[in-house]
């Protein structure tokens, strides 16, 4: 199912999968079809988007997509679009309240991680245990180390926001586009410091864990000045592909293609 060159592809896209390696290997859900992204740097892709845009959540189509990739009633719905999503410090789930407790059961009354990435600038942020690794290539970050952890994301989300004073909760996509780094070394002492802010109250939570996950991607050469182009307002992007870092494609010229913000988006 695997499709490692061809020539034409249909189908609805998805955010592409990243896989630790040495750089990371990547693909791109495209229908039925997972495209391998590696083989193709250096070589000439066109993205067509012929208008027609489905709910990644309940398949039906829709005029417009919300919160990257989510028809209206669904983003009004699904647990995955719940405001804890963007606030894990609203989650409600160890009080019993959801939309949808199965749900919540498995991905928010489970262990959750904040931790410390680099992805152009230092930054925090929270996920589950499980998704660590998967978080960190989504964000484009080259280097990440655990925090803390806790049993539920409403404890995480209290870390978060004890933390935001000191350090961003988001990713400047700008800057992570670039081939900027700072050390191991300076990972650590960003922790700690962060770590010695901390109210008192959650200490418990703070891990020992001092491994630095270092992640490199596969990218010809960075963009100089970056340009975001959206099929919205280029439904035909061309371009040579020259990397592929968190969920961009970088083209030539500068361009750059978000493909988690296209998903649901049905492409040739």
């Amino acid at each position: 199912d695997r499709v490692p060159r061809m020539t034409q592809l249909q189908g609805i896209i998805r955010k592409m999968r990243g896989v630790v390696g040495t750089p990371v290997k990547y693909e791109m859900p495209i229908g039925d079809d997972h495209v391998l992204l590696n083989p193709l740097l250096g070589k000439i892709l066109t993205i067509t988007h012929a208008g027609e845009i489905y709910c990644v959540s309940c398949g039906k189509r829709t005029s417009k997509s919300y919160a990257q990739g989510y028809c209206f009633p669904c983003f009004q719905d699904s647990p995955e679009c719940s405001p804890c999503i963007i606030r894990p410090d609203l989650c409600r789930a160890h009080e019993g309240f959801g939309r949808d407790m199965d749900w919540e059961r498995e991905n928010h009354l489970v262990d959750q991680v904040i931790y410390v990435a680099w992805t152009g600038g230092l930054k925090v942020g929270v996920t589950r245990a499980a998704n660590v690794d998967t978080r960190w290539i989504d964000q484009g970050a080259t280097k990440g180390v655990k925090l803390a952890v806790t049993p539920n994301r409403k404890i995480a989300g209290l870390i978060e926001t004890d933390l935001k004073a000191h350090i961003s909760d988001r990713t400047n996509w700008r800057r992570m586009l670039s081939d900027g780094e700072i050390t191991a070394d300076d990972m650590l002492r960003a922790k700690y410091g962060l770590a010695t802010r901390l109210d008192d109250s959650l200490q418990e939570y703070l891990t020992e864990d001092d491994f630095v996950t270092e992640i490199s991607y596969p990218v010809v050469a960075y963009p100089g000045k970056v340009k975001s182009v959206s099929l919205d307002k280029e439904p035909i992007v061309n371009g040579a592909l020259m990397g592929i870092k968190g969920q961009y494609l970088i083209l030539d010229g500068g361009r750059v293609m978000n493909v988690r913000s296209h998903q649901g988006y049905n492409i040739t």
